[in-house]
């Protein structure tokens, strides 16, 4: 039987069982719904909510219709949701939170066809990274809003934000350059509220950089627009300039634009800007008054990180449990889907068995016979070969030798002496032959006598001209290395022994065992008429010996020239 056959039915199966499993893991696949109405109707609400500055409510359904939303299908309002949940943070003081949420926009912005809510997210993102003073990323955000192909009005936002960022960072010379080139454009200059915060960061760049003439015309300028149109938190950042402006000049000019400057964050109860004036009168207050402010500094530092705390907690276990309610749906819908499915798997599973069943029998019957069949012809070719061996050397060496010594009986006078003392020797020989074709094929003991054994093999080709010399043979520890290596050893010595004896001639012959890095090293030499190697019939006389070498993972190198005797080098691991 050809291995062929045998695995031919292992393919079929293989391919059989394959294309099951690619049905299953098709049958398993959900298929996602169109939730884009649903979404649209939770949005609403969630902005409502946000209109009415009921934030968390707005971040409640903001987050309910993220989960629900599919991003590649729905990407604009995936996207929007994104940037209203972070917007929301941000505005809570969670920048890092708002971070968090706002990158999970990024890995879709490439498919939003309107170009202006990836500006959103863009400046989101840079506002975090500005309010946790990370400012390379704060301009870099800025720098890929300005990539995108949006309105000149967002264009111009981006380049201010960048302008307000290097003027954090201490740059007032960048910073002015970007605020004066902003300046001349037409649709800050109608637009009242960005002309006037321009003007204003202006201003504020003259000061830092000592050009105080500069500094008071742009500030007088911005707060003028500011005092007509009554902006809390402009007007807030106009005095609190103009009380850094005279702080070291005229203090108590300084003072009044403090107090300015904290009532008009009061107002709108803007936290941070408050503790900013706070902080400068603090720093120019003395006694009592110094003491009143600062208790109004603690308490609100105190009171804003409860508040932001709680929010973050908030926007946090929103997040987390509407995650865990998607989970948990997501296993009801899944087990739902896998019961449906669970009869009809249930029947791929017994057939696919069955015919596992019924292929692994008839593969064993058939490896079975197959192996069996083998062995028996290994055998039988085996046991040819012996006979055949040993008909061919009973012929080869002992017909003619007895065929002559039958024509010397019949001869001879064999009551002569000396006729029948050839007779004897004749005979003699005939049985040393004898002996030496039945140890070779008699079973080899490999146990604690195997030394003994071997010795014995060895010097039994030992004859008045030809002498033996065994060395270290007792060194190797025979007892570790297996039964059949072993025997191979013993063959092999065997046949170059016999070898020897038939044609070599030799007259000495050594024969030199050691271990060496956990292989054992044999060195056989003889002072024979030696061969030519490059003969092919020398190297079909010597195939078997390779071969048992070869059999036991071992290494046999022979070297031998005419007239120059024969030595092989075997190597094989313990």
């Amino acid at each position: 039987m050809k291995p062929q056959r045998i695995l031919t039915p292992l393919y079929i199966t293989f391919t059989f069982l394959l294309f099951l499993s690619c049905q299953k893991k098709a049958s398993n696949t959900i298929v996602p719904l169109n939730t884009k109405a649903e979404v649209a109707k939770l949005i609403s609400v969630a902005d409502r909510f946000y209109k009415n500055k009921k934030t968390d409510s707005a971040f409640f359904y903001y987050n309910k219709a993220k989960f629900i939303c599919n991003p590649v299908t729905d990407t604009q309002n995936y996207v929007d949701i994104i940037n209203d949940m972070a917007t929301i943070q941000q505005n809570h003081g969670d920048f890092i939170g708002s971070e968090s949420t706002v990158i999970e926009a990024l890995p879709y912005l490439k498919s939003l066809k309107k170009p202006e809510h990836a500006w959103n997210t863009y400046v989101t993102l840079s506002n975090n990274y500005l309010n946790t003073y990370d400012y390379k990323n704060a301009i870099l955000y800025n720098q890929k809003a300005l990539t995108l192909k949006t309105a000149s009005w967002q264009n111009l936002a981006a380049k201010k934000n960048i302008a307000v960022i290097l003027m954090e960072e201490g740059k007032y010379a960048e910073s002015l350059k970007i605020f004066l080139a902003l300046l001349s454009k037409p649709e800050i200059k109608n637009d009242d509220e960005f002309y006037a915060k321009v003007l204003d960061n202006i201003g504020f760049c003259y000061f830092k950089i000592n050009d105080l003439k500069n500094a008071l015309s742009y500030f007088n300028q911005s707060i003028e627009i500011r005092q007509n149109k009554k902006r809390p938190f402009d007007l807030g950042k106009s005095y609190l300039h103009f009380a850094e402006f005279y702080k070291k000049s005229n203090p108590a000019l300084a003072k009044k634009y403090m107090h300015l400057s904290y009532q008009q964050f009061s107002i709108i109860n803007d936290v941070d800007e408050r503790l900013a004036s706070l902080k400068l009168i603090i720093e120019n207050s003395s006694d009592k008054e110094l003491k009143k402010h600062s208790l109004i500094y603690v308490s609100l530092v105190d009171s804003i990180f409860e508040v932001r705390q709680k929010a973050k907690n908030q926007f946090a276990k929103i997040k987390y449990d509407s995650k865990k309610d998607r989970d948990e749906n997501l296993k009801l819908k899944t087990h739902k889907a896998e019961n449906e499915l669970q009869l009809e798997r249930q029947k791929n599973r017994n057939i696919i068995s069955y015919i596992i069943i019924a292929f692994s029998l008839g593969l064993i019957l058939v490896l079975y016979f197959y192996l069996t069949s083998r062995g028996n012809k290994e055998k039988i070719e085996a046991t040819y070969n012996s006979e055949t061996r040993i008909a061919k050397k009973l012929h080869d060496e002992l017909a003619n030798d007895i065929y002559h010594t039958m024509a010397f009986a019949e001869n001879k006078n064999l009551s002569i002496p000396e006729n029948r003392e050839q007779l004897l020797t004749n005979l003699d020989a005939i049985y040393s032959r004898t002996r030496d074709i039945s140890k070779e094929n008699t079973t080899i003991i490999t146990d604690e006598n195997y030394v003994l054994v071997l010795t014995e093999m060895i010097t039994g080709f030992t004859t008045p001209n030809t002498n033996l010399v065994i060395n270290e043979l007792d060194v190797i520890i025979w007892n570790t290395i297996e039964k059949n290596t072993k025997v191979t050893i013993y063959r092999v010595l065997q046949e170059l022994l016999v070898n020897m004896k038939k044609h070599s001639n030799a007259t000495l012959v050594e024969i030199n065992f050691k271990t060496l890095d956990k292989n054992v090293i044999i060195n056989y030499t003889d002072n024979g008429s030696g061969i030519n190697i490059n003969e092919i019939a020398f190297r079909n006389g010597l195939h078997n010996v390779e071969n048992r070498i070869l059999s036991i993972k071992g290494v046999i190198d022979i070297d031998s020239a005419l007239g120059k005797g024969f030595k092989v080098f075997i190597k094989f691991p313990l």
